[in-house]
């Protein structure tokens, strides 16, 4: 049987009993407990000693196993790993690759919060990062790797200037030297783009976003390639090889090419322990379910209004990858062949001011710091998510005064035209009729 589509996938792609038949439940059951049952005596022995069945809800759960197993299949990698959010994601993603004295290079255009966890808390431990800010010359990546870097860092679609990263070239300059591509995935959804089949090693998500879609829980991800280049691991990543305790087998002796991966699962996010609710599991999985309906919707809407947004004379720039104006446009057609995504933003002609005005003049937007919900959302980034940066810094990264980020939601785009209208409106003290 050919390979079924994503939209199929996403409901039907789940996990089967030993004897192949469909788990009884039509629904994923939530297994909302903090630890299992042992049966018999020995059975105790064979889960610590060779991870057989389920002890306590850090190590596995069903609930969780479940959303990974779909995940993973969703984003063409060999294993998911399902963590309490999507920061941790990326914390445990990055322990698991590199160590004290090792080095990474990262995106310069990245979620705030990554950008502090690269810049404040890895160095820390011993790990730093340089920055690449024009992340479209493969030129400039390859001089900042260093003998000591074991990780190249990037977004598929960036916070908040929608920038691109040639996912193809930069997987295979950084195989060239026998280092990991890290991709975020948050912003495109596997159901836009899929890294891992485009050469990246490892993507990561914060699942409260798109994967769950309604603002409800929070959750991260990690998906693996399950692909390991067998001459370069030792030399690069001696802990996947390395012999367990009293001569036990490496991990790459005992599960090959999924070694990365198991790395994190057993010995990086049991012990940080950042570990997802069962609850938050199952909601993350239904709302993957209707993944490729509502990114469609939310994707079509933002295609929408950036064009819209682009016409008016109160808009300085709209940074949409969508737009043929946007400089990364044409390796989007190649890459987002199912949508842009639903996540921009604009910039006003005027100053904080007119941002404040704006923002407080919309009624069907939502004011918040999150994005990928099912409603619309609104931020002003120099004044919260990118306060703490210089104002070079912001201006390096697409965020100035006026700038705000909208997250576009699955509402009719006609009422969010007509919302955003009456906000200019407000903002620059021009009556509607005038602007409409």
């Amino acid at each position: 049987m050919s390979r079924r589509a994503f939209t199929t996938r996403q409901l039907h792609d789940r996990p089967r009993r030993d004897d192949g038949a469909i788990a009884a439940a039509r629904a994923t059951p939530i297994y909302l407990t903090a630890g299992f049952e042992f049966g018999e005596y020995d059975d105790a022995a064979a889960h610590f000693g060779r991870g057989e069945g389920y002890a306590y809800t850090r190590i596995g759960n069903p609930t969780i196993d479940a959303v990974e197993h779909t995940l993973a299949a969703l984003e063409g990698g060999s294993q998911a790993l399902l963590l309490a959010s999507g920061q941790a994601a990326t914390t445990v993603a990055l322990l698991s690759l590199l160590e004290a004295g090792q080095h990474i290079v990262a995106s310069t255009h990245i979620y705030e919060g990554t950008r502090g966890l690269l810049r404040e808390n890895l160095p820390r431990l011993g790990v730093t990062t340089d920055f690449v800010s024009e992340i479209d010359d493969l030129s400039a990546w390859e001089a900042a790797i260093l003998p000591t870097t074991r990780a190249l860092f990037a977004e598929s679609i960036s916070n908040a200037s929608n920038r691109l990263v040639d996912i193809p070239a930069l997987a295979a300059l950084a195989h060239r030297h026998g280092i990991v591509l890290v991709i975020d995935n948050t912003f495109a959804t596997p159901y836009l783009v899929r890294p891992l089949e485009l050469g990246a090693d490892v993507v990561v998500h914060s699942a409260s976003k798109f994967l769950a879609g309604h603002g409800s829980v929070l959750g991260g991800a990690i998906v693996d390639s399950g692909r390991i280049d067998a001459a370069t691991v030792a030399h690069r990543y001696p802990h996947l090889v390395a012999a367990g305790r009293g001569g036990a087998p490496s991990l790459f002796e005992r599960v090959g090419q999924d070694a990365r991966i198991a790395y994190a699962r057993e010995s990086v996010a049991p012990r940080f322990g950042p570990t997802p609710s069962p609850l938050n599991a199952f909601l993350i999985g239904q709302g993957i379910e209707t993944l490729s309906l509502r990114v469609e919707r939310q994707s079509a809407n933002a295609q929408a209004l950036a064009q819209w947004l682009e016409s008016r004379p109160e808009i300085a720039s709209v940074d949409y990858v969508g737009l043929a104006s946007h400089r990364d446009h044409e390796l989007a057609v190649r890459d987002l062949t199912d949508g842009f995504g639903a996540v921009f933003s604009f910039t006003l002609r005027g100053d904080v001011e007119t941002a404040r005005r704006f923002v407080e003049a919309l009624e069907v937007f939502t004011h918040m710091t999150h994005l990928g919900d099912v409603r619309s959302l609104v931020l002003h980034p120099a004044s919260t998510s990118h306060a703490a940066l210089t104002d070079a810094e912001r201006t390096a990264v697409g965020v100035h005064p006026g700038t705000l980020r909208v997250s576009i939601g699955i509402e009719d785009v006609h009422d969010l035209i007509d919302d955003l209208s009456q906000a200019l409106s407000v903002a620059s003290d021009v009556p509607v009729a005038v602007l409409a």
